[in-house]
């Protein structure tokens, strides 16, 4: 940004990384400093060992993200964005540990794509979510997996209408998790994201694992494949260490291995 303000910020509040998109003025939209600062961001989590769980939102209370530059993609003259245009976890990144979404108003186009591809979803009660490309006459191909997350034909209608839907309608259809007063979205979605910090590492990454892999795969592969990613839970010094603090009433203490 021209007044050297960082377009994305990284703070650690007890063992949760919060991951902001700092344009508000543009409406937190996706030029190349915040792609890109989003991107360092999540490789930063990654390799944070102080970090459990990161929450990815925006900065003022209008958009968490209302979309791509179109400013930028008509002074460059973008045509189909390259693979790597910005972050897309479980796609061009790996993230292993649990990613949140703090929607703090409108989720638009490629703030839906980042509300997307996350592991939960939490909103504030004014948020809005809407895939608008069909609106500009770009594309959406990143929402390939919508179906799977909500109904076949209300992912159809939000492609071919690009017209939003409410935080309460987006929780009524699974896409989000929890709506709460916008004066309570901090707290309630770090207390979301303590829960899930608490808990034994291994277990909340291999659960995430199970989720997803089980979405490319039948009841039978999916089963077996569950066996395969929580073998290494089972054995583990953290898999003894909870039966043992429940057997001796203390709180466990986890060690990731």
């Amino acid at each position: 940004m021209s007044d050297g303000t960082e377009a994305v910020l990284y703070e650690v509040r007890e063992q949760v990384a919060w991951i902001t998109i700092n344009r508000p003025e543009a409406r937190n939209a996706l030029n190349e400093a915040a792609r890109d600062g989003i991107r360092a961001a999540f490789v930063r989590f990654n390799a944070d060992d102080d970090a459990a769980v990161a929450v990815l939102t925006g900065a003022g209370d209008k958009a968490f993200c209302a979309g791509g530059d179109l400013k930028e993609m008509a002074d460059t003259s973008l045509r189909i964005p390259p693979r790597d245009f910005m972050v897309y976890l479980g796609r061009t990144l790996k993230v292993d540990k649990p990613v949140i979404a703090a929607v703090n108003g409108v989720a638009y186009a490629g703030g839906f794509l980042l509300a997307q591809q996350v592991d939960l979803v939490v909103a504030a009660e004014h948020a809005r979510f809407a895939i608008t490309e069909s609106k500009v006459g770009r594309g959406s191909p990143w929402a390939a997996p919508l179906s799977w997350l909500m109904p076949p034909r209300v992912a159809m209608e939000l492609l071919m209408t690009g017209d939003p839907i409410s935080a309460q309608r987006a929780y009524e259809l699974g896409l989000v998790n929890k709506v709460v007063p916008a004066a309570d979205l901090v707290v309630e979605t770090q207390k979301l994201a303590a829960t899930i910090a608490a808990n034994a590492p291994l277990s909340v990454r291999a659960a995430k694992a199970l989720v997803y892999a089980s979405a490319e795969m039948g009841w039978t592969a999916a089963l077996d494949t569950g066996d395969r990613i929580y073998e290494k839970v089972y054995l583990s010094e953290d898999g003894q260490e909870g039966p043992a603090a429940f057997t001796e009433k203390r709180a466990p203490v986890w060690k990731g291995r």
